[in-house]
């Protein structure tokens, strides 16, 4: 069963550093579960960096936007896996929704985090979640940003509840919610 860990936090708040300096302190095969798609030349720009980042330190990297559950088991020798984010992964999952003209549940979400979830208790070694913190804010004025705070939510909800270790990041420091600090 996986060591889970959550990184939490709202945007540059330092939650991949932090993440990935703790990935690296570990030894053996590491993973990087990319979920950001290349949409335009400033996210690609975005990327570009992400990857110098991990060169020097011999990470594998995944790129998957929408099947986070297989992602996982393709990393399955890792001894550390880390998946950033989940907020863009559940962005990918809204957008690819809204191409066949549905919508995707909280309960939608639920499933597929419960899915993630069963991967994460067979693999060995630890799984590091960032995500965004995006409910606490305003109220989106509008129904589609509402969805995806709420899907957010529950999301982090639902991993925050099987993980072990959950940190929130502010203005680049941890602060420790659940579990022991890790760094």
């Amino acid at each position: 069963m996986a060591r889970i860990i959550l990184i939490t936090g709202g945007s540059r708040s330092g939650k991949s550093a932090y993440a990935q300096t703790f990935a690296e302190s570990i030894s053996g095969i590491r993973t990087y579960v990319a979920t950001c798609p290349c949409i335009d030349e400033e996210m690609g720009e975005r990327i570009r960096k992400h990857r110098e980042t991990r060169q020097a330190s011999s990470w594998q990297t995944i790129e998957e936007t929408r099947d986070l559950a297989s992602a996982l088991q393709m990393a399955k020798e890792s001894h550390v896996i880390m998946v950033d984010c989940l907020t863009l992964w559940i962005n990918n999952l809204m957008y690819e929704a809204g191409l066949q003209g549905k919508e995707i549940t909280e309960e939608d979400i639920a499933v597929l985090c419960r899915g993630v979830i069963e991967v994460c208790d067979d693999l060995p070694g630890t799984v590091i979640f960032v995500t965004n913190e995006v409910g606490m804010g305003i109220i989106p004025e509008n129904p589609a940003s509402r969805l995806y705070r709420d899907l957010a939510g529950r999301c982090n909800q639902i991993i925050a509840g099987r993980a072990d270790v959950v940190t929130f990041m502010i203005s680049g420091l941890p602060l420790n919610i659940k579990g022991e600090k890790i760094i």
